[in-house]
């Protein structure tokens, strides 16, 4: 198998973003671009598969490049414009509405995976229409390989079927709370994330947004905490950071158990807490090591006490 290698499957998009405190302009986003960027913190290859059109801007792939990111599975398509997406927070921005959605060039998007990837430790497929994550998952090697998948309300809605067969060939699924809910006709979290996992993955993680993310596996649970903060600017990049925090710490680690998958989490926390800081990725390039194990630290006070 592959070492330490993360094969990352999602958009690379703009985004336009407007908050409370303000409006982000016309920026670089996409999930892809944002797990790709949390996973470069850890000791890990990671590469790529996604489709961007003429305006997306070549410096930015120097950026990724430099970060030890493999780009050879992001398509250009000179014949349109890359993905575009505009959307407006509400004042306790935990919820958001879309104003935009210009699929451009992904409405053409066929995924091509790099040889040198079809076996890495870990694959992300991130939130894409489920045909999509299917044909990747046709091209890697799902038996040495760990799937990590996210996805959302629309193609829980819209493409269910396609979804069921996902999530059974799926490791660990990463979705929001009311996602789950929506998933399973669960009436709360815990209920919710055990019937998934009857569903094909062994770990459920479902996010909580501000009040961290829970795991479930084989009757285990563990709750991570999410960082306190008080200058939370633009939550739109926080699942997606989340991820690629997991997914690198993960592709790092000798093997994958219990206990990783709680650390691997509150690293995933930490990454995210400084994506959430500014606009975009403006946060999250940054930052460094030193300073997302400094903010694990932090984390692990949150949950550490002393029982008489």
């Amino acid at each position: 198998m592959a070492d330490n290698k993360v094969l990352i499957v999602g958009t690379m998009a703009f985004d336009e973003v407007e908050t409370p405190t303000g409006s982000s302009g016309k920026i670089i986003a996409g999930s892809a671009t944002y797990i790709a960027l949390a996973t470069s913190f850890f000791d890990v290859e990671s590469a790529i598969v996604s489709i961007v059109g003429r305006d997306f801007p070549q410096d930015y792939f120097i950026e990724l490049s430099k970060r030890n990111i493999n780009l050879e599975g992001v398509e250009v398509d000179n014949s349109g414009d890359t993905f575009y997406w505009k959307g407006r927070y509400h004042k306790n921005l935990n919820r958001r509405d879309t104003l935009v959605t210009d699929l451009n060039t992904l409405a053409n998007f066929n995924p091509i995976v790099p040889d040198n990837f079809k076996d890495a430790e870990v694959a992300l497929l991130g939130n894409l229409h489920p045909r999509i994550q299917l044909s990747v998952l046709d091209q890697i090697n799902t038996e040495k390989t760990t799937i990590i998948v996210d996805t959302m309300n629309y193609w829980i809605e819209g493409t269910w079927d396609e979804l069921v067969q996902v999530v059974a060939k799926t490791d660990i699924i990463t979705i929001n709370d009311e996602e789950a809910l929506q998933m399973t006709n669960a009436t709360n979290v815990m209920s919710a994330a055990k019937k998934i996992s009857k569903m094909g993955p062994s770990h459920v993680i479902i996010k909580k947004g501000e009040h961290g993310a829970l795991l479930y596996h084989k009757e285990q649970t563990f709750l991570a905490p999410a960082a306190v903060l008080d200058n939370v600017i633009d939550p739109t990049g926080a699942g997606d950071s989340f991820a690629g925090g997991l997914a690198g710490f993960l592709a790092s680690q000798p093997k994958l158990d219990f206990e990783t998958m709680k650390t691997a989490m509150v690293y995933g926390s930490s990454v995210a807490s400084f994506c959430v800081t500014d606009f975009g990725t403006k946060s999250i390039v940054n930052t460094t090591f030193s300073q997302i194990k400094e903010r694990v630290k932090h984390l692990k006070t949150l949950v550490h006490f002393e029982a008489p």
